[in-house]
């Protein structure tokens, strides 16, 4: 008979595992945990159940002899170690950090509750997140209910941004849903005019008979002499008005929406007529800066009346209700669709007043007021979704089977080849077809004369032919041969056309414009000379009587035809670099003269497409007197009063 495997005992189990605790918290390390759960007998549930309570067994110990945070989150943390290596429940982390919470001091809390913060990463693990989010979330309840929202109002802070760290945007359970307002949020002053003291002097001690909390306010900051004008009146419609932000609901009834205007009205009335100085806050605020103070903020105000008149002088008392204010207004306007055109009107044009008071409280109004607009504008975005129903910012995997493509029958060559007499093709585009069948024959249209782009030698060569004569006497530099862009094209020409460009020669050429030279000279040779016209008597009459008219032509007739090429080139050189000055004045554009700058760093060639560019702007309103006259208009009058002798001896 085979031995029979040993039972699991309960009170044996649990003392291996605690000593294995105890071991591995002094090593630092989860191997004794590992060695003790291999070794104990019984299944896998029973051994976990049982490390589990060894856990909270050695916690405790630690707990009741004040040991230390650092041996506290040690077992925590071996306990996340646990679950990893699966020894343990996934829940054990987290009811351990509970058990811990709850029995340590507030100060010490925040030590644990920074390693939870750093841990996020782990609680949102597949490991962990399932099992131990509700425990999470259940804890900093816990723990807010003990916190102080006025004295602890960082430590506040830190769980819920923890808690928006943790858990999607799409998570309901921090929403409300149903925009119920903290009803319970009661603002408590004296409504017994009676009982007022205001409008009294007073000659006792001013922390008499009021309850101020320590750090509100300090001897320096009581003022000698009231700033404000304060009765019991504006006292009561102030304070009443904390009432409707804390239920905005009243609003929508007639006799209380009427209160709330005309206390709103004597209050921001207030806040308009008495503005706060930048200078003495800008000053406050560096004393503070000196001396280290922090700034101390309390989430629920004092009402008591003696405190009104600093209470209006603070920059950022005023903040607070003004804020109220907005925050109220956005409430409205989201759910004013079914309430009556008076609520609709006030709501257009009351919150422009509150932002422009917002804007001139100092310090920093300005800016402070656009970061509050911003945030009430994100705040839209998130109401706009809430009313949506939350759907989630997690976009759903689309599924791996692709849907099935429809198989297109290939089209036939005969379906869209040409079909009848005319054979038309048909290219799917009217266009295309049009351009397709000009010619049925693809070669033979590409034959085609018309699609001879290739010039002659003869017609591309004459000018550089007539610059070679010396009898013209053209200069080298205006030779077109000299032209990098005519050079190029004519080598192109020369071998599809010439004989001469692929003969082999002992002359040595240092550059191109020397090769093309050399070449025009070749061609002009074997070029046959232009035709010279035979002049007839008739053509001679023509010319003396064209003469004629031209010796007895007025200047003024002379000066209303355009400008030659030749009066631009001249021109151009005494303009040179006062080119600029003229430009504006014969209405060129900002990008034009741009464009000329770019084109040419030489002063008399910019000149010269200045005049070109006016010549084809112009047409034949490009005439001298037109010259003259912008010339004038631009103080240019030495040019101009040339110009004119320029034309007179021409003429």
């Amino acid at each position: 008979m085979s031995p029979t495997p040993p039972l699991f005992s309960l009170p044996e189990a649990r003392t291996r595992f605690t000593k294995s605790t105890r071991e591995a918290l002094n090593n630092k390390n989860i191997k004794p945990l590992l060695s003790t759960f291999s070794q104990v007998p019984g299944s896998e549930n029973e051994k976990k159940c049982t490390l589990d309570q060894a856990f909270r067994g050695v916690l405790e110990e630690e707990i009741i002899n004040h040991s230390s945070c650092e041996n506290v989150l040690a077992i925590i943390s071996l306990a996340i170690g646990g679950v990893t290596e699966g020894i343990c429940t996934a829940s054990t982390p987290f009811v351990l950090l509970g058990d811990v919470l709850d029995c340590l001091p507030l100060d010490q809390c925040d030590t644990i509750f920074t390693f939870v913060e750093k841990n996020v990463a782990t609680w949102k693990s597949n490991t962990f997140y399932s099992a131990g989010k509700n425990y999470l979330l259940r804890m900093c309840n816990d723990l807010l209910r003990r916190l102080s929202k006025s004295q602890n109002t960082v430590f506040c802070g830190r769980i819920q941004l923890f808690l928006a760290r943790l858990f999607p945007l799409s998570e309901k359970s921090g929403l409300n849903l149903q925009s119920q307002f903290n009803l319970e949020n009661v603002t408590v002053f004296n409504t017994n005019e009676q009982e007022s003291t205001l409008g009294q002097k007073h000659t006792e001690d001013r922390e008499e008979g009021m309850d101020v909390e320590e750090g509100e306010m300090g001897d320096e900051e009581a003022p000698t002499t009231c700033s404000i004008p304060i009765d019991y009146n504006l006292y009561r419609k102030f304070w009443s008005l904390q009432d409707y932000f804390r239920n905005p609901v009243q609003c929508y009834e007639k006799i209380s929406w009427k209160t709330f205007l005309k206390y709103s009205e004597e209050v921001l009335a207030v806040f308009k007529s008495y503005k706060l100085d930048d200078t003495q806050a800008s000053r406050k605020k560096m004393e503070e800066l000196k001396t280290g103070g922090e700034h101390v903020y309390f989430a629920k105000f004092l009402t008591s009346e003696k405190l009104m008149d600093l209470q209006l002088s603070d920059s950022n008392f005023r903040r607070h209700i003004l804020l109220q204010y907005l925050i109220l207004f956005q409430y409205l306007k989201g759910q004013v669709q079914d309430h009556k055109h008076s609520l609709v009107l006030c709501l257009q044009t009351t919150p422009m007043m509150q932002k422009v008071l917002l804007s001139e409280n100092p310090p920093d109004g300005e800016r402070f007021s656009k970061m509050v607009e911003h945030i009430l504008n994100t705040e839209e975005n998130w109401n706009s979704w809430k009313n949506e129903g939350c759907p989630s910012f997690v976009k759903e995997r689309t599924s791996d089977t692709k849907p099935t493509r429809i198989i297109r029958k290939r089209t036939a060559p005969e379906d869209f080849l040409g079909k009848g007499p005319s054979k038309k093709i048909l290219m799917g585009n009217e266009e295309l077809t049009r351009l397709w069948n000009l010619c049925p024959d693809n070669m033979e249209a590409c034959k085609s004369e018309t699609r001879e782009y290739m010039p002659t030698l003869e017609e591309f060569f004459e000018e550089a032919i007539e610059q070679a004569d010396p009898e013209n006497m053209v200069e080298n530099e205006y030779k077109a041969v000299n032209n990098s862009n005519y050079g190029w094209r004519a080598l192109r020409l020369l071998a599809r056309r010439s004989p001469h460009f692929f003969q082999p020669t002992n002359q040595q050429f240092k550059s191109l414009p020397e090769y093309l030279e050399n070449m025009v000279i070749k061609l002009a040779k074997e070029l046959p000379p232009p035709s010279e016209e035979i002049k007839t008597g008739e053509d001679e009459d023509e010319e003396d009587n064209d003469a004629l008219l031209k010796e007895h032509e007025s200047p003024d007739v002379r000066r209303d035809k355009p400008v030659t090429g030749e009066q631009i080139e001249v021109f151009a050189n005494k303009l040179g670099e006062q080119w600029k000055i003229l430009a504006p004045y014969l209405e060129m554009k900002d990008s034009e003269i741009r464009q000329i700058e770019c084109d040419s760093e030489d002063m008399k060639m910019r000149a010269k497409q200045l005049l070109v560019a006016w010549q084809d702007q112009e047409g034949v309103h490009a005439t001298p007197e037109n010259l003259i006259n912008a010339l004038n208009k631009s103080g240019l009058s030495d040019l101009a009063e040339s110009l004119t002798n320029d034309n007179e001896t021409n003429s």
